[in-house]
């Protein structure tokens, strides 16, 4: 074994390098690119409903009918569309498209038989693991904050925007409401890190990139289900999305930090478990393709 497979950093320019090829790889893809652009026509789709419906003369959701939160405050002020899209497309599309990419992180590249081609460069096998994990968060963070742009220009376009009155009472000014956007991006994108670190598991663990990505996705379903179960309550606050519409606090004066510390604590764990699983099984993986 080298002396760079056996170190978890080397050389920060072939760091640098072997980042740089990922973020690169996986955001030229035609597939993360079919993502982003499914997620960016959301907003879309909400906002163009949204002003149909009060065209109409209806409350666009006001007087609480079904729909994501926030959508009831959209007509009122279009950046609540950035709330409402956050909302709308976290349960699902959000970390869909995050178990699509960490799952085939690492048995997409197995099934393509580019995998050991990468672990002969002198990268090793924990920066290469390293490598795709950060990818899949910078991911994360592309993904959350192309809804929150594709919400915005929509919400300007079609709604007035100003102050906001957040959902305690207080009103702010708009450019303290974008800022509280900026954060709920952030936290949001943070939600999904546990998620990323369990599909950059299951992808270490076959050499098929659909199968690696069929199972992340179904046991994000799963979990979620399990998640309305009033039964399984004594074990519910330990899944992974049960704290995601805790970014809703963000709206708040003073801001409630105790379920977002929950949440963002909750991620944290998941990513030092299956993190470390990961890396246990991918160091000590016979790599033949």
């Amino acid at each position: 074994m080298s002396r760079a497979e056996t170190l978890p950093f080397g050389r920060p320019s072939l760091s640098l390098s072997l980042y740089r090829s990922e973020v690169t790889t996986t955001f030229r893809r035609w597939r993360t690119l079919a993502l982003l652009g499914v997620l960016a026509a959301v907003p879309v789709l909400v906002g163009i409903a949204v002003r149909i419906e009060t065209g109409r003369g209806g409350s666009g959701g006001r007087d609480g009918g079904g729909g994501p939160a926030f959508i009831g405050q959209v007509a009122g002020n279009g950046l609540f569309l950035v709330f409402a899209s956050l909302a709308a497309t976290l349960p699902f599309f959000l970390p869909m498209a995050i178990g699509v990419i960490a799952g085939d992180a690492v048995a997409g590249e197995a099934s393509a038989g580019t995998l050991r081609y990468l672990l002969v460069a002198p990268a090793g096998r924990t920066r290469l693991l390293l490598a795709k994990f950060t990818t899949t968060v910078l991911f994360a963070f592309a993904a959350t904050l192309v809804v929150a742009a594709s919400a915005l220009a929509v919400g300007a376009l079609l709604f007035p925007v100003g102050e906001v009155t957040l959902i305690s009472g207080t009103t702010v000014s708009f450019g303290e409401g974008l800022l509280r956007a900026l954060a709920i991006a952030g936290v949001v994108a943070l939600s999904l890190t546990g998620l990323a670190a369990l599909g950059l598991f299951v992808s270490t663990l076959t050499n098929s990139g659909i199968a690696a990505m069929a199972t992340t996705v179904g046991l994000l379903i799963t979990v979620q289900i399990l998640d309305q179960f009033p039964q399984l309550a004594a074990v519910q606050p330990y899944l992974f999305p049960h704290y995601w519409l805790s970014f809703a606090d963000l709206l708040r004066e003073p801001v409630y930090w105790d379920q977002i510390l929950r949440n963002l604590g909750l991620q944290g764990l998941y990513v030092a478990v299956f993190g470390s699983a990961a890396w246990a099984r991918f160091t000590s993986r016979d790599v033949t393709v």
